[in-house]
């Protein structure tokens, strides 16, 4: 017998007894019996309690005990310290409140602490990473939570163009970052510029950056955080980000090619996830042979072009042809740059599929 099945009938039955009692109550303004009105009303109730009480009580339950359980053990004890606080802060309030005239001061006290309990469990819950790190390194009640075994200490800056990118936090899920994401608030101001640009392309660009910041915030197994820290007499963000990498000793995360440049050239560590991107893709030497659809022609007379999985674009000669085919191909030369790896091949005489 399931729980839904126990709370079913028990709805059932508390449904009908209220039904019955409410049949009996308006019999006379209904104009019937008042067994017939109770034995309407309670069928009512019969089914009225089958087909909701799972909707009113297992459901939600559900709901929220899922929520809380893929929410991190800091986030949800600093969602019950903001709820506390907002009824502590409701409760001092409801007194004064109370002394007001009728009807304001009987509805305002339990509006009041209502409001300032939802106001209080979220924003320790949004800034649950902040206020987890201010008690951790002012109270000293606990350790704070290494990403993936790595010295929390270590911090990376992200700028726009790896947010408005996204694959950030695909890579940061896996572990691989080894430190703190943090986005300068000067950042978050000129994602929300491009965000609100006049032209369709750069704001939706921006508003997927910002889409992608808050995942950043929501997702419990990244050490995230915003920082106000700011450079004064500067008003570029790239220069800023700059100047505030070789102040905390942070590197750069960015794809951004002329900022990876002029960092480094400043002495900025920089991590550029397009380098990441191509030191991951598969690796072909000359002489292999694999199989690929040729999707489009190349740029000289009979090449023929496709792409593997990873994205990597293979020009292959006399490869025309064979156009939405895949054949079988033997890499002739390989070229890797900064911008990506391109590979060269020759379709193999022996073996061709449709």
């Amino acid at each position: 017998m399931s729980i839904d099945f126990i709370f079913r009938m028990v709805g059932m039955v508390v449904c009908a007894l209220i039904g019955a009692r409410f049949g009996l109550d308006s019999s006379l303004a209904i104009g019937l019996p008042p067994d017939a009105a109770s034995l309407l009303f309670a069928l009512v109730g019969v089914l009225f309690g089958l087909i909701i009480t799972p909707y009113v009580t297992l459901r939600p339950i559900r709901i929220v005990s899922r929520v809380i359980n893929g929410m991190a053990v800091e986030v949800v004890f600093m969602a019950i310290v903001g709820m506390l606080l907002g009824l502590l802060l409701g409760l001092l309030l409801a007194y004064p409140l109370s002394l007001l005239q009728p009807p304001l001061g009987g509805l305002l006290p339990p509006i009041i602490s209502v409001v300032f309990a939802y106001l209080g469990l979220t924003l320790f819950t949004v800034r649950s990473r902040e206020f987890w790190a201010f008690l951790t390194d002012w109270l000293g009640i606990g350790r704070r939570r290494a990403f993936a075994g790595a010295d929390i200490e270590r911090q990376l800056l992200l700028d726009t163009s790896v947010l408005i990118d996204g694959r950030i936090v695909d890579i940061a899920k896996t572990g691989f970052m080894g430190g703190t994401l943090v986005v300068p608030r000067f950042v978050v101001q000129e994602l929300q510029r491009v965000a609100d640009s006049s032209d369709a392309q750069r704001r939706n660009r921006g508003r997927r950056g910002v889409d992608k910041l808050k995942e950043l915030q929501r997702e419990p197994a990244i050490s995230f955080k915003i920082v106000d820290d700011d450079i004064e007499g500067m008003d570029e963000v790239d220069d800023k980000l700059i100047q505030l990498s070789l102040k905390l000793n942070a590197p750069i995360v960015t794809i951004d090619f002329p900022l990876n440049r002029v960092a480094e050239a400043q002495g900025a560590t920089v991590l550029n996830i397009n380098l990441l991107a191509n030191a991951v893709r598969s690796v072909y030497i000359p002489g292999e042979t694999f199989a690929l659809r040729i999707i489009q022609d190349g740029k000289e007379m009979g090449q023929g072009v496709g792409y593997l999985e990873d994205g990597t674009m293979v020009i292959v000669e006399n490869g025309r042809q064979y156009m939405d085919r895949s054949i079988y191909v033997t890499v002739t030369k390989l070229i890797n740059k900064e911008t990506g790896r391109i590979i060269f091949a020759s379709p193999e005489q022996s073996a061709t599929r449709a």
